[in-house]
């Protein structure tokens, strides 16, 4: 397989997770002849939810075809679920694309444009079940690949994401290459990277924090849905 040509594009948004996006990014631009573009409404600066800003390269009417489009998630998720003319731009990129995918949340902006219909996708654990209402099959796995729809969890799992897509389009041997050359070897210091393996005080405490997010995300949600027919949550 060859990995060349490639035009990889990340939609980008104020305050999206800049992990989401570079993770991936960094594999993707390690890619024999890529061509890895950051999309956005306008040209220019854009914030992420940590401060980082990034420029955008790339707009929306200006916006090649594209043969990996990606949706990273992050707290600017909520507002874009109902903005057509993000979703619009996903709908279009994803027509043409060989690779439909997101990291993190950006899996829920895939399902408010109508493109998990039917589909298995990963997200992040505390919004999997938010997955069911976009007509998806929620599921608990670090990268879940479905036809030419790939989804990662929460955040780090862009990572092995990249290197899953990067093997897709390229080869192992590629994409291991890739992985040594990022000495990507996680040994994290605590066992704490799941719900299901950290304290149930910490769980608590992550979630509390994100309470006021969640009640956000799921009325936005509720109306992606209702958008696309599917009608509310459960």
């Amino acid at each position: 397989m060859t990995a060349s040509p490639l035009t990889v594009g990340f939609l980008i948004f104020p305050e999206f997770a800049q992990l989401d996006m570079a993770g991936p990014y960094e594999v993707f631009a390690s890619l024999p002849g890529s061509d890895v573009r950051l999309i956005w409404k306008t040209l220019g600066p854009v914030r992420s939810e940590t401060g980082l800003t990034v420029l955008a390269t790339t707009a929306f009417a200006e916006c090649p075809a594209l043969d990996v489009v990606c949706a990273p998630g992050g707290f600017g998720v909520n507002p874009l679920l109902t903005d057509e003319d993000a979703l619009g731009f996903l709908r279009q990129a994803a027509s043409g694309a060989r690779w439909v995918t997101s990291v993190c949340t950006g899996a829920l902006l895939l399902g408010a444009a109508g493109l998990l219909e039917g589909k298995r996708a990963a997200t992040h654990w505390m919004w999997r079940d938010s997955l069911a209402a976009f007509g998806a099959t929620p599921v608990a796995e670090r990268v879940v690949t479905d036809g030419n729809l790939i989804t990662a969890g929460g955040v780090t799992a862009g990572i092995d994401f990249g290197l899953t897509v990067a093997a897709n389009i390229a080869g192992r041997d590629v994409a291991e290459a890739i992985q040594l050359g990022l000495e990507y070897d996680p040994k994290p210091p605590f066992d704490a990277g799941s719900p299901d393996r950290a304290r149930a005080e910490i769980v608590a405490t992550v979630r509390r924090g994100a309470e006021a997010r969640q009640a956000e995300r799921g009325v936005q949600v509720a109306r992606a849905a209702a958008a696309l027919g599917n009608g509310a949550p459960a």
